[in-house]
């Protein structure tokens, strides 16, 4: 396969934008599938790439799920990914492994609160985009708006590439401002692509549009930049304009924006030829590992099969034929029947089987080489792990995984489907790093966390469906912290005596609230040590430092993990005999806590970026009860009768909010949430969480 022609891409957006939709009419058009099925449709079979039961009732996408496709000399790797923010671990699992992505925007809603979320990982992980504005079937469509959005809420340089023949009911197609031709999509599911001249009535403004595009491409290239400036714009030819928007765009300074609606069979063709035109192979992309083998010093992969392998698990399931592993190959290549070795465990397995996935069917394949995505059967292994051959011992980066802001207390209706409740959690906890599952010593119960309500109520739903098993749920519970809010000196001394050797260590310096600085760097603690003239001896500082972080995991006043802290020691003292890594770390542990309660203690709760929109009408009635719900509200924008108002809320203000706002809005408004920030919680709130605390205790 020449490595040139192949494209790993994904299809991110805003939840209801259409990339399921979108995805189904590529595999229609690539020959993948034979009859197009719609996200809701009649039939109840479902689109091809929601395959889980749950997605199709939802109509909404909870996996990410990956299939191949063929497009003239293009093979390229799809992973359709989901717009719900609670599953945002599933799109940061396929943009770590993908070269680039399509970014679906709705010609009506346009740059949405989760558009603005994927941009933001994209941009983690520097994946190159086009974009693709959908649904120019709807009523209120306006592609030219939602490229300016693009340009003012997202930073793009956004410039159009394709020009809408008509909007609404009256869309008829898509004039293609490279070749100034008009494209018609025929057939009973747009199949047959007719060109012809543009429409007289366009002429004039495909004209302007495309002298913005020739502007715009003169920033990457002389040639252009000369015939633009002597005022020969129209002379550019499209032979000109695609290396130089493909160079544009794989330096992340340029995204070419198609229009088209995807349920209409239109303009989606020429979108596809776009991934091949202007999005990059795997060879163009930098990707480095860590090489365990020598002081974890970074090297850069390449895409090549004759290297040593280094190949990264992105993604488990668990099939009817075992645990599924998606793995992307990034060097070398691996083959059926090879040993593999995993750089965490560092145990070493047998490549099985080899597939490549199409949604839930599968291929056998013999090999897979460099720039592949495919998929192991029966291979032990957690997301993030990195296999290699044995020759070499790279790993991958690990991806960003966020810390969930919600927990549930869960427990078996039945005791006999105790065995099948444990399963289920573990294979869950192992599938997706933002599901965690603890035992709570103290009350003997199992919590759940994760990163919001219908995270887990998909994880309850599942474990009921998959496992058999009925959940019986306790309260939410919010994942609280605590922090200090001024600096205060400590001095501790740790003395125990029995018989034979004791224990001695002495401790002193300042608990204060960690620098704004290392906050902006997402630290939580820093120790700083100012210990001079060997008053505590080097090999006990780590102890002291260690002691400090075990002090972090339970806070004075409600017991959650304490954050933002800075401890410094400057002085202190040891004895020969009796001082030891255990007393120090015992010290330092006892110290923190003593000195916690002097330093003003306070509660964080998780505040959540809230985004409702609804028609212009309820627009009060929603503002009012987000300020009832001690919401900040941050903005408000109207526009054809929508209205979007941005909020900041607790979350632990939000439970049963999408069951009153349903009903305040006659079934009409919508809302996404995010975790935002931590931040102080009032004072009457943090007196009685503090008494609740007390009484449970």
């Amino acid at each position: 396969m020449d490595l040139a022609k192949v494209r790993n891409i994904g299809i991110s957006a805003h939840i209801d934008s259409g990339k399921t939709t979108l995805t189904e009419r590529i595999l229609f058009y690539t020959g993948r599938i034979h009859k197009i099925e719609e996200v809701r449709g009649k039939s109840g079979v479902g689109a091809k790439m929601d395959s889980m039961e749950l997605e199709r009732e939802r109509g909404i996408t909870i996996q990410s799920a990956a299939t191949y496709v063929t497009w003239g000399e293009y093979h390229i790797n799809i992973i359709d990914t989901p717009g719900h923010v609670d599953f945002t671990v599933e799109v940061e699992r396929a943009l770590s492994v993908l070269d680039g992505a399509i970014l679906v925007l709705c010609s009506v809603s346009g740059v949405q609160s989760q558009s603005i979320t994927v941009d933001r990982q994209m941009r983690r992980y520097n994946v190159p985009r086009i974009a693709f504005i959908n649904k120019m079937d709807r009523s209120g469509a306006n592609p030219f708006n939602v490229t300016k959005q693009l340009r003012e809420k997202l930073r793009h340089n956004a410039v159009m590439v394709t020009y809408p023949i008509g909007a609404e009911d009256a869309f008829e197609g898509v004039v293609d401002l490279l070749t100034r031709e008009a494209l018609y999509f025929d057939g009973d599911n747009g199949e047959h692509i007719r060109r012809e001249k543009c429409p007289e009535h366009l002429v004039d403004e495909v004209e302007e549009y495309r002298t913005l595009l020739v502007e715009k491409l003169g920033d990457f290239d002389d040639e252009i930049a000369e015939m633009y400036l002597e005022g020969e714009p129209e002379k550019v030819t499209a032979e000109q304009m695609i290396p130089v928007i493909r160079k544009a765009t794989l330096s992340l300074e340029l995204t070419p924006v198609f229009c088209g609606t995807a349920f209409k069979n239109k303009g989606v063709q020429n979108m596809i030829d776009a991934v091949g035109l202007y999005l990059p192979s795997p060879p163009e992309i930098t990707n480095e590992a860590f090489d365990l083998g020598n002081n974890e010093e970074k090297v850069v992969l390449e895409s090549d099969d004759n290297k040593p392998l280094c190949s990264l698990a992105f993604k488990l399931e668990d099939g009817k034929y075992g645990q599924l592993t998606y793995i992307r190959v990034y060097q070398g290549s691996i083959k059926k029947g090879m040993f593999i070795y995993n750089s965490r465990t560092k145990k070493k397995v047998k490549v099985g089987r080899l597939v490549r996935m199409h949604s839930d069917e599968m291929q056998d394949i013999e090999e897979a080489g460099a720039g592949d995505i495919v998929a192991l059967f029966g291979i032990d292994c957690a997301s993030g792990d990195t296999f290699h051959d044995g020759s070499v011992e790279f790993s991958m980066r690990s991806m960003f995984v966020p810390n969930p802001v919600i927990s549930y207390a869960v427990e078996p209706k039945n005791k006999s489907t105790l065995n099948n409740f444990s399963k289920a959690l573990n294979r869950f906890a192992k599938e997706d790093p933002t599901f965690r599952v603890k035992r709570d010593e103290e009350s003997g119960e199992t919590i759940i966390s994760g990163m919001g309500e219908l995270h887990l109520d998909v994880y309850i739903e599942r474990m009921k469906r998959e496992y058999k098993v009925d959940v019986v749920v306790g309260e939410p519970q919010v994942a609280y912290r605590e922090t200090i809010t001024r600096e205060t000196p400590f001095m501790y001394t740790h003395k125990k005596q029995t018989g034979g050797a004791g224990q001695y260590a002495k401790l002193g310096g300042f608990m204060r609230p960690l620098p704004e600085e290392l906050r902006e760097e997402s630290k939580t603690y820093n120790f700083v040590d100012n210990i001079v003239g060997g008053k505590i001896p080097r090999e006990y500082i780590s102890s002291c430092d260690n002691g400090f972080k075990t002090g972090m995991d339970k806070g004075c006043l409600i017991g959650f993990p304490v954050v933002d802290v800075e401890m410094e020691i400057n002085d202190g003292g040891a004895h020969a005999v009796d001082s030891s890594d255990m007393a120090f770390q015992i010290a330092a542990r006892a110290a923190f806590r003593e000195t916690m309660t002097k330093a003003k203690p306070v509660i964080l709760e998780p505040i959540m970026k809230v985004v409702v929109e609804t028609p212009e009408e309820f627009q009060g009635t929603v503002q009012g009860g987000l300020i009832r719900r001690r919401g900040n509200i941050v903005g408000s924008e109207t526009t054809m009768g929508t209205t979007v108002v941005e909020c900041h809320v607790p979350l632990s203000e939000m439970f049963g909010y999408s069951t009153e706002l349903r009903s305040g809005s006659q079934g009409k408004a919508e809302y996404s949430m995010e975790f935002e920030k931590y931040g102080p919680v009032p004072r009457n709130i943090q007196e009685e969480l503090i008494k609740k605390y007390a009484d449970r205790k």
